[in-house]
């Protein structure tokens, strides 16, 4: 049987079928309200009337407490001049469907929040309640912390913009306490010509202990730098572009360079739990009268046994002669610098959000944002509080794609 040849006929055309792209929701104008912090110490704010600015010239609405940004020099007027609302009462400002604060949440705030609200906060592990945790979930509050939040690169911006202040400071603290006109040695931190090098022991080689090197080799000083990871020793040294003097923790090693240092700053992090002591009250006795010790892990427990939390008031205490700095939240001292490093990794977040249609739908496209996250609707995303707590763990990815 001959097959057939298809007949084409000349009035026959090819048409162009439409492509269906994927139409992105309509952005969604949010109300996001900051509140003024009345948690210990806190003196920065999320967001800086320059972001306030950009986030309600793209259709957002944006409610500022009274005074809010004052600690960090931030002004009323400025926050009004951006387009943002100023309210009085507290309780207004917790109407807000979206919460920016650059504290944890308090037991003060509970009876304030609002079903299904979006908190973005820090979270302080350290001295958080069950209780605070159980009155959030039983609201159905989604929350972000600033400590786990990532951005594309898998790294934490907010964490490593803190630890940059807070690095940096370190140094700037160190020479105030070891001048005379602070009862200290009387020793400039450093170096001139003709004079050792005054002697820095660095306890840690994450971003606190890079940019404290850093800080400490331009004054001229003469840096070592302890860390039991010998990757993160290789990468401190790479970054800073200069062989240091590096070392595992060794207890002899470290007792034997803290008698003859002139500061020593403990930069010790912990992913969960508290900073592991490495530093014992013996070793602290043996160190010079006069010496500095600050101690920047002190928020997760410190690393050294003589440390005990201090306040940016009264910041320092004296033992075995040896001057300790022990406050916590270094980067709330430097408040201005602060907020506009937290308010960088935040306005273009919430803008995000906003095109995206709120951030339930900008949590199923961006996967990094869920490490973020540890409440999704009232359940605990978290695995280490849950942990901590004994409250149910729920999957955050789970629960994203349920809801699909």
């Amino acid at each position: 049987m001959s097959q057939q040849k298809p007949i084409i006929s000349t009035s026959f055309s090819y048409e162009t079928l439409e492509e269906t792209l994927d139409i992105k929701p309509k952005s969604e104008g949010m109300m996001i309200g900051i509140p003024r912090e009345i948690a210990f110490q806190e003196n920065r704010v999320a967001l800086t009337p320059d972001a306030v600015s950009v986030l309600i010239s793209n259709g957002h609405q944006v409610m500022v407490e009274h005074n809010a940004g004052d600690a960090a020099h931030y002004r009323d007027k400025d926050y009004n001049d951006a387009g943002a609302k100023i309210v009085y009462s507290r309780e207004e400002i917790f109407k807000a469907p979206v919460l920016v604060k650059s504290a944890p949440v308090i037991e003060e705030d509970l009876p304030l929040l609002q079903f299904n609200q979006i908190i973005i906060s820090p979270i302080h592990q350290s001295v958080l309640k069950a209780n605070i945790l159980q009155g959030m979930m039983e609201k159905r509050i989604t929350a972000i912390s600033f400590e786990n939040l990532k951005d594309d690169s898998e790294s934490y911006p907010i964490v490593r913009s803190m630890s940059e202040i807070a690095g940096s400071a370190v140094m700037l603290i160190a020479a105030q306490y070891l001048s005379s006109a602070n009862h200290g040695k009387g020793v400039l931190l450093g170096g001139i010509s003709g004079i050792a090098p005054t002697k820095v022991i660095i306890i840690g080689a994450g971003i606190v202990g890079e940019y404290a090197a850093r800080a400490a080799l331009a004054l001229g000083a003469s840096v070592k730098v302890f860390d039991n990871n010998v990757y993160r020793l290789k990468r401190l040294q790479n970054n800073i572009g200069q062989r240091l003097w590096t070392s595992v923790i060794e207890p002899r090693m470290l007792a034997k360079q803290l008698k003859t240092c002139e500061v020593a700053v403990g930069a010790l992090g912990a992913e969960t739990g508290r900073t592991p002591m490495v530093v014992s009250e013996e070793m602290v006795s043996n160190m010079r009268p006069g010496s500095v010790i600050i101690d920047v892990s002190i928020d997760r427990g410190g690393c050294f046994e003589t440390s005990e939390i201090t306040s940016h008031e009264s910041p320092i205490f004296m033992k075995y002669g040896v001057i300790h700095y022990c406050v916590p939240n270094i980067p709330s001292g430097f408040a201005r610098t602060a907020s506009h490093a937290i308010s960088n990794v935040i306005m273009p977040l919430l803008l995000e959000a906003g095109a995206e249609g709120g951030f339930e739908k900008l949590v199923w496209h961006k996967l990094h944002l869920r490490s973020g996250i540890y409440l999704f609707k009232g359940a605990l995303t978290n695995f280490y509080l849950s942990q901590r707590f004994g409250l149910k763990y729920t999957d955050i990815n789970l629960l994203i794609a349920s809801r699909r």
